[in-house]
């Protein structure tokens, strides 16, 4: 490719995200020129509705998405559609027809990455994703290239701006979950139907990207432990707050022995002096733990228009630089291995049990933790009218045995409920 005209860009997307690249690339043409010696120019687009007015060329847009992923007008594509079809089908058409492909869609890396990256790889071309998780956080470039030669130990942090703002309304306000989610929704930070994020789905596909990423395993979202935030109560955030913890939805991948990694994700108690106990509202931010490098954090805007166009414009710059050099950046190299099961994790516990206020029950209670190897390492009980809640600390314990203990609990006639069960992060 002649340095002397510009890299021509194809969208796969003109929403919010689209939209957003557009102007970026439009407004910062000249200062990206000069930073970089790359000019882009977007050529091509697919929209859903011809008849909107988008400014641009008329020409520019289509709705048809192998007009933009075979054009002979276009060099490089982006992808911001979202789900796995029909974008996987268009990039590996782009990638057939040796284009290099920047997406945002965690969604598809998430399930077809190995795919997609081996399609990549055999048209020796770029395959970039920097916008897939955490927004506009470069996170997975210095994964991939600044700590290639690192040894992980541990990438852990907060990766959903929908439930940090949730949780962050619960614990500075006192929020009850179904306010603090109703307000997340008036401001747009939440959708009407929630359950993506809040259940941790989202999250779930970003901890199976990164843990491909940061251990060179294929990791899948059906591969990644998930629970979600709507059982949390303000009663329990309080709770945390008095003890020094804020509770937080965390996406945890971590290395457990030379071939097994654990991914998981699920709201838990971070303690108040933890960088990421501080993370606020719909900030996110991912925390990183290497033997040579020691502790790395990384934060800002996790979602947006703009900071997501920014991560592709990132990737956009390089997947074009190489394509001019008539090559391709590191593919990702991505082996098997086991995914420990979340019963082989050991963790503190936070649980809160409602019972009968009546003699003999915290001791029979007491038993069932002793029964199954849980040593308790504090206990309050707040008075209910006739009942009493019952909130545990645990000493380290294996998870089979915390939910035998459970279980346990769950066949004793004085317990009227079980409540919430936070793992809790951090040496004791």
């Amino acid at each position: 490719m002649s340095n002397g005209r510009p890299v021509r860009v194809g969208l796969l997307g003109c929403g919010n995200v689209g939209g957003a690249l557009v102007e970026l690339i439009e407004r910062e043409a000249d200062a990206v020129a000069e930073r970089t010696g790359v000019r882009l120019e977007v050529t091509r687009a697919l929209v859903r509705d011809l008849t909107k007015d988008r400014g641009g060329p008329a020409g520019r847009f289509t709705d048809k998405g192998e007009e933009v992923a075979t054009a002979a007008d276009v060099d490089v594509v982006v992808e911001v559609m979202g789900a796995v079809e029909p974008a996987r089908t268009l990039i590996l058409d782009a990638l057939k027809a040796g284009k290099p492909v920047v997406t945002a869609n965690k969604e598809l890396i998430a399930a077809v990455g190995a795919e997609l990256f081996e399609a990549a790889s055999t048209a020796g071309v770029d395959l970039l994703f920097e916008a897939a998780v955490a927004g506009g956080i470069p996170l997975i470039r210095p994964l991939r290239e600044s700590l290639a030669g690192e040894r992980l130990i541990r990438v852990m942090g907060i990766v959903n701006g929908t439930t940090n703002y949730i949780l962050t309304k619960m614990t500075e306000e006192g929020a009850s979950y179904a306010d603090a989610l109703g307000e997340a929704q008036a401001l747009g930070y939440a959708e009407p139907d929630p359950t993506a994020d809040v259940e941790g789905f989202d999250a779930a596909a970003k901890a199976a990207i990164v843990a491909s990423i940061a251990f060179g395993v294929r990791v899948a979202p059906t591969d990644v432990y998930r629970e979600g935030i709507s059982g949390v109560t303000a009663a329990d955030i309080a709770f945390a707050d008095q003890l020094g913890y804020a509770v937080k939805l965390l996406a945890v991948v971590e290395a457990v022995g030379p071939t097994d990694v654990a991914v998981r994700v699920h709201p838990a108690m971070v303690p108040k002096t933890h960088p990421l106990a501080s993370v606020r509202e719909s900030f996110n931010a991912v925390f990183i733990e290497g033997e040579a490098v020691g502790d790395l954090m990384l934060y800002g805007r996790g979602a947006g228009g703009m900071p997501t166009a920014s991560a592709l414009l990132g990737d956009l710059i390089d997947a074009a630089h190489n394509l001019r050099a008539g090559g391709m950046g590191r593919a990702p190299s991505l082996g098997t291995a086991t995914i420990s099961p979340i019963a082989d994790l050991r963790s503190q516990y936070y649980v809160s049990i409602d019972v009968d206020d009546r003699p003999g029950v915290l001791s029979a209670v007491a038993g069932v933790f002793g029964e199954h190897g849980v040593s308790i390492r504090s206990m309050v009980q707040e008075g209910l009218e006739k009942e009493a809640r019952l909130i545990f600390m645990t000493h380290t314990a294996l998870e089979r045995d915390m939910q035998a203990t459970l279980e346990g609990l769950r066949a004793l006639d004085a317990v009227d409920r079980i409540g919430s069960l936070l793992r809790v992060i951090g040496p004791e």
